[in-house]
């Protein structure tokens, strides 16, 4: 996990001279005064909001990862600021269970409306505190965007069904209604998205949300925060429904176990996912998890093969390989083994490595010093399970921030290091000689998140997707295993927790189930043909 830099528990003026002192005068620093400016936020930043900002926690410096610059500073939430914020939070959601559905999806358009207004700034600031490039910022965001608007529509169709009832003048049907208080605990990777996946349907379903970021991305929390809550004060509305406390585990901590957040979503790894699942169901809570992933492809010998290089390409090295959907396996036919490696190796050779706010810029940095001590780790763990590197293997050391190669290894598909997700981008290639043995070599890992086999076999492909295919709750053809869209249900089985997130009947998870039965016959018939007289 990543540790910010801790100011230390500061009032606020005397905080903002510590940040401002730390800005050096680079480029980097004014785009970075220009964005900040942009989205309503300065060097220094209060990270409670429930309604009203404050903030009485430790003051913590996000740093630029390309560049090792602070960016700017953010005022935690204390114990005592969560506290107070999930009882506004608890009010203003027996106030939104009220208004009717469609009416809080205009709220949610309303808001989808003002992020797009944003979408510049807010994706460039993910750029630099994240550190993924331009337009994958941009496109995080858009994905937000994109979810409010599928959210607008299922405020109209939050429908229940009649159930045939086996008693005359009886009638059995299923209600949907609001859990109440939702905590979301997103991770670094997706500061924007993976709130908006949660904020979204949780609020047209009829819930406050509670929101805790990554410290790291604790700007881009505030800002996000900022743009929701102007809409929901232009509407009267209170503010707490988009409530946001910023801080570390133990702020996290204290929302897994606070019975007045009715269901908590958690994005992160599946160690920590493991504790808050546990924790939550301690107090007979919901939880909503989305872990780890350790994705692979498998390539045909009949596969598109330029098609796939460009896949994988985008697959392994995008985001610096940090997303939970990222490539880290690939399986290739030993029939086009070889062809398909040097194909790679040269399309790899391409990638240009750099400030992700240049154009061309395909790779950015890894988003801590943290994550690059994992990237040797791998590394050395290559080398000493008998594996080789192919292409990469470095540390840019030259480099001012957090960048590394991306690199393919060639190792067995049971090596230790192999079944351990690596958050950065090292792909292990595994030469195979039937489909079957494939789809087990998919199949063998703790995680079961994305998966994609590229192939042109029809009877191939519906294996893949069957009973028989991929365990995971992703299963892609002639496509990457990342940039799904919103349309279908995010998550995936075994270690990565279960958690559907996004489309489909996601939205069934923020809210609870009633079966109710109405007696409109004045006669007392019971089910199962039993008598009671």
């Amino acid at each position: 996990m990543a540790i910010p830099r801790v100011i230390r528990p500061l009032k606020h003026s005397s905080a903002l001279r510590s940040a401002r002192s730390a800005f050096s005068t680079t480029s980097t620093a004014r785009t970075t005064s220009v964005t900040l400016k942009a989205l309503g936020l300065d060097s220094y930043n209060l990270g409670v909001y429930n309604g009203e900002w404050s903030g009485n926690g430790d003051v913590v410096e996000t740093v630029n990862p390309a560049t090792g610059e602070v960016l700017g500073a953010v005022q935690q939430a204390s114990g005592k600021d969560l506290d107070h914020t999930l009882q506004c939070a608890t009010k203003a959601a027996k106030m939104w269970r009220e208004v009717p559905a469609p009416k809080r999806g205009e709220i949610v358009r309303q808001m989808r409306n003002a992020l797009s207004e944003k979408i510049e700034p807010l994706g460039r600031l993910v750029s630099l505190e994240m550190g993924k490039i331009l337009p994958e910022g941009i496109g995080e965001v858009q994905e937000y965007v994109d979810i409010a608007d599928y959210a607008v529509g299922l405020s109209r169709m939050l429908n229940g069904q009649v159930i045939p009832s086996e008693r005359p003048g009886h009638m059995m049907m299923e209600m949907w209604n609001p859990l109440g208080v939702v905590g979301v605990i997103s991770a670094f990777n997706f500061p924007v998205a993976v709130y908006g996946w949660n904020s979204a349907l949780s609020l047209v379903c009829g819930n406050a949300v509670v929101w805790k970021g990554a410290p790291t991305t604790s700007l881009t929390s505030v800002a996000v925060t900022k743009i929701l809550a102007e809409v929901l004060e232009a509407n009267g509305l209170p503010g707490a429904l988009c409530s946001l406390a910023t801080g570390g585990a133990d702020i996290g901590n204290q929302i897994a176990q606070d019975k007045r957040v009715n269901l908590v979503s958690f994005t992160g790894s599946t160690n920590v996912g493991r504790k808050v699942g546990l924790t939550v169901q301690e107090r007979f809570g919901k939880s909503l998890l989305e872990l780890g992933g350790n994705n692979a492809i498998i390539v045909h010998n009949d596969a598109d093969i330029d098609l796939a290089v460009r896949s994988i390409l985008f697959a392994a090295v995008g985001t610096a390989g940090q997303r939970c959907t990222t490539t880290r396996r690939l399986f290739l036919h030993e029939d086009i083994h070889d062809t398909f490696i040097e194909r790679l190796i040269k399309a790899y050779g391409q990638i240009r490595v750099g400030n992700p706010l240049e154009a061309g810029i395909l790779c950015g940095p890894l988003h801590t010093k943290a994550a690059v001590a994992a990237f040797k780790e791998g590394i050395a763990d290559v080398k000493a399970q008998g594996g080789t590197i192919v292409h990469g293997g470095n540390v840019l050391s030259h480099l001012a921030g957090n960048f590394v190669e991306p690199t393919i290894t060639s190792i067995s598909h049971d090596a230790p290091v192999v079944h351990r997700e690596i958050f950065a981008p090292i792909l292990h290639t595994i030469k195979f000689s039937n489909i079957n043995e494939a789809i087990e070599w998919n199949n063998e890992v703790g995680q079961g998140l994305s998966s994609s086999l590229f192939t042109t076999s029809p009877e191939r492909i519906f294996n893949w997707i069957g009973p028989a295919g991929s365990d995971c709750g992703i299963v892609n053809v002639n496509i990457p295993t990342n940039g799904a869209e919103i349309g279908g249900a995010f998550g995936g089985e075994k270690e990565t927790g279960g958690g559907r997130e996004s489309g489909s009947t996601s939205w069934q998870q923020y809210m609870r189930r009633q079966t109710c039965t109405v007696n409109y016959s004045g006669m007392l018939p019971l089910a199962q043909g039993i008598k009671f007289e």
